[in-house]
Parts: structure tokens; sequence; C-alpha cells
């Protein structure tokens, strides 16, 4: 028999989504329709907006997301990682590519991820195929990255044990000796981006009652549909 230690009620625990005036508490503005997925794809523009409107917001770490990957053993794990590029065929972030999630994509090349700005009544889902971006494209965002990312990502062997965090810290003093404070800290071998491509899209906005409007956008065969989901 389990035991069960009883901190706090998670059975009571309610959110009152939905602020504002109009019918049963709801504003106007936090209607989500599928006529507001439009263009091609039909998800680009929401999606822009509504980062915008998180960063606007002051959201902690408005381009979090949280990954959902599975490994070689079906078994699946999620993290929050940073996306640091949206075109029009995804969303893009970077790893090392012997990290448990470049592992476990390396196996199964699909994952999902969630934006979830919680504060403003919203998530957004994408899922589809994985592919590693190119190169160039893997430099160019290193080259952005402050000098001491770059030396933790080079010393680092992610997701590796390790016996104690002097270790680590140890790793990165060997690191920045040897580069010193001027000699460009190279790409490692092992590490780079990837790009979800996006497949299924799905907008969420939190509303009264649990009411919640949920609009998804799915491409198959090249042609995107949209459509409304029930809570």
């Amino acid at each position: 028999m389990h035991r069960v230690t009883k901190l706090v009620d998670l059975p009571s625990m309610r959110v009152g989504y939905g602020s504002g005036a109009g019918a049963a508490g709801e504003s106007p503005a936090a209607a989500l329709d599928p006529s507001l997925l439009r263009g091609d794809p039909p998800w680009r523009t929401l999606f822009d907006e509504w980062l915008a409107q998180a960063v606007e917001a002051a959201v902690p770490e408005p381009n979090a997301m949280v990954l959902g990957t599975v490994d070689a053993d079906g078994l699946p794990a999620t993290r929050t990682v940073l996306c640091k590029g949206v075109d029009d065929a995804g969303i893009v972030f970077y790893t090392g590519y012997r990290s448990g999630k470049g592992r476990a994509l390396a196996v199964h090349p699909y994952a999902s991820a969630t934006f979830p700005w919680i504060a403003m009544e919203r998530q957004v889902h994408i899922r589809g195929a994985v592919t590693r971006v190119s190169a160039e494209q893997t430099r160019e965002y290193w080259e952005s990255r402050p000098r001491g990312s770059q030396l933790s990502a080079y010393a680092s062997a992610q997701s590796e044990p390790i016996a104690s965090r002097d270790d680590l810290r140890a790793a990165v003093a060997d690191a920045r000796r040897r580069f010193g404070d001027d000699t460009p800290v190279p790409v490692p071998e092992e590490w780079g981006g990837y790009r979800i491509e996006a497949q299924v899209v799905e907008f969420w906005q939190g509303r009264a009652d649990r009411l919640h409007d949920r609009v998804r956008a799915v491409r198959t065969d090249g042609r995107w549909t949209v459509e409304r989901l029930q809570p």
C-alpha cells in the first residue's frame, strides 16, 4: 500500500479562467476562433502575435517550452528548453547531440513542444518530425551566445554523470585556460540545433467554467486544415 502524505489539498485547487466583462464573465479579447488561423502556414501569424504579447506582458522566459521526446525503450521524457528560432517550417532549439534528448531524437526523430504562457491563460502545442539545422545556422547561433555559455557547453558532456560540481567547475576552468580571453570557442562537434517541423499546432485559451477555446491546425500531404476542438 502506498503511503499518502497530504501536504496540500490538490483536488480543491481551482483557477478562475476568463477574466473581464461579458457573458459568463469572459472578456471578448480572450476569444480564440479558427478564423484567426490564416495564411500559409496558418499558425505562424497568431503564434508570433501571442509570443510578442507574452514578451510585452513580461512573462518569465517567454520562449521557454516543454519539450517531449521518446527514448529507445519507449519511455517518454519532458524537460524545459528555450526556443531559439521560429520560421514557417517550425521551431528551433539547441542542445548536445549526445544528451538525453539528442539520443532519443536519434532513435525517434519526433517531438512535441508546449509554450506554457500560464499567466496569460494560454498555451501553444507544436508536434512534428525533428531534423537537425544546418552547420551554418548552428554556428551563427553559437557565435551569438555569451562566452561563458560557450565555455560551459564546450566543457560539459551533457547528460553524462559527473562526480561533483567541483569537477564540473574544473572542466570549465580547463576550457577557459585553453581558449583564454580572445581565442574563439569552437562549436563542439556533438552540439547543434534541431527543428521541430510543425505538423500539428494547437492554440489553447483559458475560458470561464473550463469551457476553454482550442483551435488546431494540422498539415496532411502538404495541406493545412484548421478546426475547433472541444475542451
